[in-house]
């Protein structure tokens, strides 16, 4: 039937960013255990601002608190979505791989989110090796949904002409 173009790629994809999101959650936990453990003890000699500031962390600057947050929130949909993916991209029928879309669309536009918010960090400066490498990891995911997305958008285009799961 020729069906089978572009399943490697969107199972590769899904494997990959489900291991990059994996790794992304690793270190946004250690870093938001790091944020509570020490932002008490640093933020009480801090001006009355930045005292209350709601996400203060007391390693990286004042970006660093939306950057974690962000990330460890796009990691974990990210996750649950490579998992969902990987169930739906298996059967063949067009209605499966449109849900692996929408939802891999989702995730894409959160990395996007918690990329930009990383870029942001890193044009102020001052920040961890474990930030830069968090910074890294979500550059390297931006692409790698994108071309996830586009790997499911071609599956469902042989799908479609081969007139095969429309249902």
């Amino acid at each position: 039937m020729g069906l089978s173009g572009a399943k490697p790629a969107t199972f590769f994809f899904f494997f990959m960013n489900l291991a990059l999101y994996l790794l992304v959650i690793v270190i946004t936990s250690l870093e938001v255990n790091l944020g509570i453990r020490d932002s008490h003890k640093q933020a009480s000699v801090l001006t009355i601002p930045a005292r209350i500031f709601p996400i203060y962390y007391p390693f990286g600057n004042m970006a660093t608190g939306y950057v974690v947050i962000l990330s460890l929130l796009a990691g974990v949909v990210g996750f649950t979505t490579s998992i969902t993916g990987w169930s739906n991209a298996a059967q063949p029928n067009a209605s499966k791989l449109y849900a692996a879309f929408a939802s891999s669309l989702i995730t894409w536009s959160l990395a996007l989110l918690a990329m930009g918010f990383a870029c942001k960090e890193k044009s102020i400066g001052w920040t961890g090796d474990n930030l830069n490498v968090l910074e890294s990891l979500l550059t390297i995911l931006s692409g790698t949904q994108l071309l996830g997305l586009m790997a499911i958008h071609v599956e469902i285009e042989e799908l479609v002409r081969f007139g095969g799961g429309l249902v």
